[in-house]
């Protein structure tokens, strides 16, 4: 079964084919510069950005049609016709909210296992660690591409559901209350994930106990078959009464999914994993404690579906390159390497990759560059705080660029003896980082994705 013209005619209501040349298989797109040729570009209005100004970019790149907004139909006539004959051109009231609609009703046709992942970090790693152990066992699956993870992200996943997968994995993340409750009737997961709870997006979710409330609610709409996985070493999540059957993961001994005697050396981690009484020694090519977690959420859900023990094993143990998630890159002057981790920063992700970084066996010196950490609401001070202090547990760090405003904190309480430069952007921190790197260096970038330190990792790498 594949998403086609008909099953799109009855569910929008309102909507008018203008040029009919419907593609065979098709998926839905809302980014012009990435759309590829078997893509419908949707236009959608944001509050910066119209997308009906990039309609000609995405037919030049070869997208095999359209979907625009009523009101803007006047755009078509900018665009040349002959082009449009051979397309699809869709029209409806609100793209929006029909690519939504249209999307909770192509889910309804699936009945195969459909996997969450929500959590304050790891929701990306464990979708692809996750994917990687389906690959080794050669089982047909689709997952969420990239970091789409919104109501409307989802809703472009569930439209490459098609019947020749066995699983679908979708990564579900929220920044407002309410949220995870509509993202959970949109995917309405067989299997759900929570990670980790941690402090981000306190502004629109309120105190971590509120987090911890609200990532919850992924197991809103369970059935009785439904399996919720929870990091069992957060109280906020194990400590909870639950309405269905939960699988613990972590380091304690009450978990199902256990990590034991976990060692990192130099980028390398070995641990012990306990999968319900039974031992595996496990090697991970990365020297980052949440790798380890992650592992484990995703062994977890690979166990429920009977993936073979030798298999989870064998996948785990490659090794896993994700876009911003702690890449080592080499410094463009040859002169060392950068560890990029800028996708997004909270108080623990923040830790954790010092951590790691201090695990990093270098004669070189070691810069790390912090940028803030955003929306952490009114106790934002005191978590810039707690970075400075932090560092104490970084021994072989020695020079520091804060970049920001709210690092401010962070200055007040790093250690005596760390070299600090504190500049606003990443532009000044870029012009200082070029004068210290004439030696061999390891530069660790960590911050907001808002802070664009990713233009820096661009720039040095």
């Amino acid at each position: 079964m594949r998403l086609n013209q008909e099953f799109i005619q009855k569910t929008i209501p309102g909507i008018s084919f203008l040029y009919s040349t419907f593609p065979k298989n098709f998926l839905f797109s809302i980014d012009s510069r990435t759309i590829k040729e078997d893509e419908i570009f949707v236009a959608l209005q944001g509050s910066q950005v119209d997308g009906h100004e990039f309609l000609k970019e995405a037919l030049e790149k070869g997208a095999s049609g359209l979907f625009i907004a009523t009101e803007k139909k006047a755009t078509l006539k900018n665009l040349d016709q002959s082009i449009l004959k051979n397309k699809c051109v869709m029209v409806a009231d609100d793209p929006y909210q029909s690519i939504i609609g249209l999307a909770r009703a192509w889910r309804a046709n699936f009945e195969y296992p459909v996997i969450g992942i929500t959590g304050s970090v790891g929701k990306t790693s464990t979708k692809e660690i996750l994917h990687t152990i389906l690959d080794e066992y050669k089982m047909p699956h689709v997952r969420s591409q990239g970091n789409q993870n919104t109501l409307l992200g989802a809703s472009l996943n569930i439209l490459r559901m098609t019947s020749d997968h066995q699983v679908a994995i979708f990564e579900m993340g929220i920044n407002k209350r309410g949220e995870m409750a509509q993202l959970a009737d949109l995917v309405r997961p067989t299997t759900a994930v929570i990670t980790a709870i941690g402090h981000c997006h306190m502004e629109g979710l309120g105190s971590i106990v509120d987090i911890a409330a609200e990532k919850r609610q992924i197991f809103k709409f369970f059935k009785e078959d439904s399996i919720g996985i929870i990091n069992g070493d957060n109280p906020l999540l194990a400590n909870v009464a639950y309405k269905h059957p939960v699988i613990k993961f972590g380091s304690k001994t009450t978990n199902q999914v256990q990590a034991r005697k976990i060692n990192i050396e130099g980028t390398i981690t070995q641990f012990v994993l306990k999968l319900y009484g039974q031992k595996y020694n496990v090697t991970l090519k990365k020297n980052h404690s949440g790798v380890v977690f992650n592992t484990l959420a995703a062994t977890a859900v690979a166990y429920l579906l009977n993936v073979p023990i030798k298999t989870i094993l064998a996948a785990i143990e490659k090794p896993l390159t994700i876009n911003g998630r702690f890449i080592e890159k080499p410094l463009k002057n040859g002169k060392g390497i950068l560890i990029d981790d800028c996708y997004n920063a909270n108080p623990e992700s923040v830790k954790a990759a010092l951590l790691a970084f201090e695990h990093i066996s270098t004669k070189a010196q070691k810069i790390a560059v912090i940028g803030d950490m955003l929306e952490l609401g009114v106790n934002s001070p005191f978590w810039h705080r707690q970075i400075g202090r932090f560092l104490r547990k970084a021994p072989s760090l020695r020079k520091v660029v804060l970049v920001g405003s709210l690092v401010q904190w962070t200055k007040k309480t790093i250690p005596v003896g760390v070299t600090v430069e504190h500049v606003p952007t990443w532009q000044e921190a870029k012009e200082y980082l070029q004068k210290e790197l004439v030696n061999e260096s390891a530069v660790l970038v960590k911050g907001s994705l808002g802070m664009k330190l990713k233009n820096l990792v661009n720039e040095l790498t």
